[in-house]
């Protein structure tokens, strides 16, 4: 999972683990683009050699879905295929074929992405509810480094004492009228 949370000049990108409720792997850079987020998957994939499978839950995010991404998970497939031409032909046609190529389970990187407008599916935002809650709302921040080192301090603090699955409470009972 991600997170990009934007302060002026200054992006998080952070995964979250599921199952244990934690942050791993933050990022924090001064721009939110195709390139950060290719480099932020790769760095992430790099950090376990041994893992065979990857599976990151995002948004609909342009950058979720760019030509760059589906290169990568194509070269870390070992698929030797033609990809086509962005905007043009084949996988790198549109976000849709993107998005689809990208949610291939054969693939050793498979990426799932959320319905739009259900934020609260995705773990991170939820997260995300927490970090504003806890050091932004009130926060009072000198300079973006200030910033930038609150954030991740409590990133550390939050792993390290308050972590734990989430527990979803929804029973898909129908809301009352």
């Amino acid at each position: 999972m991600r997170l990009y949370v934007n302060f002026a000049p200054v992006a998080f990108t952070c995964n979250f683990d599921v199952a244990r409720g934690q942050l791993v792997a933050c990022t924090a850079s001064k721009t939110r683009t195709e390139k950060d987020y290719v480099e932020h998957i790769q760095r992430r994939v790099e950090s376990d050699p041994l893992a065979t499978k990857w599976k990151f839950v995002n948004d609909n995010l342009n950058t979720h879905m760019s030509a760059s991404l589906v290169r990568y998970v194509a070269q870390e497939s070992g698929l030797l295929i033609d990809l086509g031409v962005k905007g043009k032909s084949g996988i790198l046609k549109s976000k849709v074929s993107r998005a689809a190529f990208l949610s291939d389970p054969s693939h050793k990187i498979t990426f799932y992405y959320t319905p739009k407008h259900a934020s609260w599916m995705n773990q991170i935002e939820i997260w995300f509810s927490i970090l504003v809650r806890k050091v932004l709302k009130r926060g009072n921040f000198t300079a973006v480094d200030d910033l930038k080192r609150k954030v991740l301090a409590f990133i550390e603090y939050y792993n390290r004492t308050m972590a734990k699955p989430f527990k979803w409470t929804y029973q898909g009972k129908p809301l009352k009228a």
